[in-house]
C-alpha cells in the first residue's frame, strides 16, 4: 500500500521532468520542452527558445487532462493573479506618487533655500551700503559742527574770530537723514539675524 502511494506521488514529478513536444491549438510548437511548473491555468515550459507559459485553453484536451486542468480552479487562479497584479500596480502607483511628492517637496525646499540665500546676500549688501552712508553722514555732520574759517578781527585785529560755517545750515537735514539710515540699518540687521535664531 505504501509503495503504491509513493509511486502515485512520484509519477507526476517524473512526467513533469521529462522533455516532450507540445503543440498549441493555434499550431505553435514547443520542441523538446520540459515542464518546469504546472499552474492551475497552464504549464510553464523550458526549451531552447527560453521559458514560456502556455495556458491550458491553448492546449489540446489530452494535454489538459494529463496535467489535471480544472476550468473552475483555473478561473479562480487567474482572478487571484489579476487581483494580485492589480494590487502590485496600485502599490507601484502609490510609491511613484510618494516619490514624486518627495521630489516636489525637495525641489521646493531647495528653491526656498536658494531664495533665502539670495535675500540674505541682498540684505548684506544693503547693510554694507547703509553702513557706508552712516559713516559718510557722520563725517559730514562733524564738518558742519566745526566753526567756520578763522580770521583776525576785533580791535587791533588781535582777536581770532570765525565766520559762520556754510555747512551748518545743512545740519538738521543731515541729522534727519542719519536717523533714517540708522533706522533702516537696524531693520536690515534684524532681518539678517532671523535665520540665526
Amino acid at each position: 500500500m505504501q509503495i503504491r502511494l509513493l509511486t502515485f506521488l512520484i509519477l507526476p514529478f517524473v512526467s513533469v521532468a521529462l522533455a516532450d513536444d507540445f503543440k498549441t491549438l493555434a499550431g505553435k510548437e514547443y520542441k523538446n520542452a520540459t515542464v518546469s511548473r504546472v499552474e492551475p491555468d497552464g504549464i510553464v515550459l523550458t526549451s531552447k527558445a527560453g521559458i514560456s507559459k502556455v495556458y491550458f485553453t491553448e492546449l489540446p484536451k489530452n494535454v489538459q487532462e494529463r496535467f489535471g486542468y480544472d476550468p473552475q480552479k483555473a478561473g479562480d487562479y487567474s482572478a487571484q493573479q489579476s487581483a494580485g497584479l492589480e494590487q502590485v500596480r496600485k502599490q507601484q502607483e502609490e510609491t511613484s506618487r510618494q516619490k514624486a511628492e518627495a521630489l516636489q517637496k525637495e525641489n521646493q525646499s531647495r528653491a526656498q533655500q536658494a531664495s533665502r540665500q539670495n535675500e540674505l546676500r541682498a540684505l548684506q549688501s544693503r547693510y554694507e551700503e547703509l553702513q557706508r552712508q552712516e559713516d559718510d553722514l557722520l563725517f559730514r555732520i562733524g564738518e558742519a559742527k566745526q566753526p567756520g574759517p578763522a580770521y583776525w578781527g576785533g580791535k587791533n585785529n588781535k582777536t581770532q574770530l570765525h565766520r559762520p560755517n556754510p555747512q551748518a545750515s545743512q545740519l538738521p537735514l543731515l541729522q534727519s537723514h542719519l536717523k533714517d539710515v540708522r533706522h533702516e540699518k537696524d531693520q536690515v540687521r534684524k532681518q539678517l539675524e532671523k535665520p540665526q535664531r
